[in-house]
């Protein structure tokens, strides 16, 4: 077993590890999911079909704004919310919407490092050290 260290600009929350689930599209939570079932739901979208919870999820870009907040806590409160959000580029909404609700949340990957990332990978996200470790 081999492992791999990913930096991270920024990161905040628990320590968690777990699944990664890559998308190769950006993610907004009102327009992409069904918060009913924490199911991606958008047709076209690259996570058509795959439920969030149980995976550290990866996101190149935040979508949208205000819905995130209500929508991260209303995924908590089903427990339907992922391990943790990662994006490349994200803003201060949707990190304050995954802060409220109790999600670790962290950005800043650079393009060679969001390249490392792959679906059922498995990962440790560790917000302290601002880093992301890659198991293989």
């Amino acid at each position: 077993m081999s492992e791999q260290f990913v930096k991270l600009a920024r990161a905040y929350g628990a320590r968690v590890e777990g699944p990664l689930l890559v998308s190769a599209d950006g993610f907004s939570p009102r327009y992409d999911l069904d918060r009913a079932t924490g199911v991606v739901t958008r047709v076209g979208h690259s996570l058509y079909g795959h439920q969030l919870a149980g995976s550290i999820v990866a996101f190149p870009t935040a979508k949208g704004g205000v819905a995130a907040g209500w929508a991260f806590l209303d995924l908590h409160s089903r427990g339907l919310a992922p391990l943790a959000f990662i994006f490349g580029i994200t803003n201060s909404v949707m990190v304050h919407g995954a802060v409220m609700a109790g999600v670790p949340i962290a950005d800043g990957l650079s393009v060679e490092a969001w390249e490392q990332l792959r679906t059922a990978r498995w990962a440790e996200l560790r917000p302290a050290k601002r880093d992301l470790r890659l198991v293989t």
